[in-house]
């Protein structure tokens, strides 16, 4: 996939996109510590996150994590009208997108070298147009697969591009921590520091059956075939089955 011109696969990630919209509306709380939400954090900027905030977490938590943090309530109308102006600007490049969430998408870009240049050149495109034309942060992530696209646009934030090279793929993966890997939460952790497993590859060199043992049949072959970098899903543009208003109603995902 993406011959000479690299990977082509890219996912593209708003940066605490409410927060974001939020400080690009109202210049006064740009570089300011901002929640929004009501009973509970649906967003925290960057600044906010310093101290611990995070989404879901009670606003009442949030105050005492971060005295000066600033509440304000959310607009969606805003953050819907932002999301689609984002991904029109990813359409001038593939008509292959596949949008998972009001601020985050895949992108196949295989049919658009000849046009456009590389992944990484057209991620970089992408970014720039929508920092000039939205004024919104967007960290981009582009490999070979869609499951390493996805980790590499979480190593990019905040507002960062980071390409994978093929045949690199294991090298930039492995020394990851393991957490990184989607389905390893508290719970998956706890179990794989008592195999003393801490990053990616330690994972990888795990013994199969030892997985297994400790984490039931299922869960290892999800997370071998992860440590591996196997993912053979493609881009699909009838992904977005729900509308953009339910992705708005569940709220950016951390970490957004």
């Amino acid at each position: 996939m993406g011959g000479q011109q690299g990977p082509s696969i890219l996912h593209v990630d708003l940066d605490a996109f409410y927060a974001s919209v939020e400080q690009r509306n109202r210049p006064e709380l740009r570089g300011r510590p901002i929640a929004v939400g009501g009973g509970v954090v649906l967003a925290a900027s960057y600044e906010a996150r310093r101290f611990g905030v995070r989404s879901a977490m009670p606003l009442r938590h949030a105050r005492q994590l971060c005295p000066g943090l600033i509440v304000v309530d959310g607009s969606y109308g805003d953050y819907l009208e932002s999301s689609n102006q984002v991904f029109d600007i990813c359409r001038r490049f593939t008509p292959v997108v596949e949008q998972i969430s009001i601020d985050e998408a895949f992108l196949d870009v295989s049919g658009a070298h000849h046009l456009f240049g590389s992944g990484r050149s057209i991620a970089a495109a992408i970014r720039g147009q929508v920092r000039t034309e939205l004024d919104l942060p967007i960290s981009a992530g582009v490999a070979g697969t869609k499951f390493l696209a996805k980790i590499a646009s979480r190593v990019a934030k905040p507002d960062g591009l980071v390409e994978v090279p093929l045949g690199d793929e294991l090298g930039f993966l492995h020394p990851l921590p393991v957490d990184i890997l989607w389905g390893v939460g508290p719970a998956t952790r706890a179990k794989l520091d008592a195999l003393g497993i801490a990053t990616v590859g330690d994972l990888a060199e795990t013994p199969d059956t030892t997985l297994a043992n400790r984490l039931g049949r299922a869960a290892a072959c999800h997370l071998g075939s992860l440590a591996a970098n196997r993912d053979p899903r493609l881009v699909r543009t009838d992904r977005s089955a729900r509308s953009v208003g339910q992705l708005a109603a569940a709220g950016p995902r951390t970490p957004g």
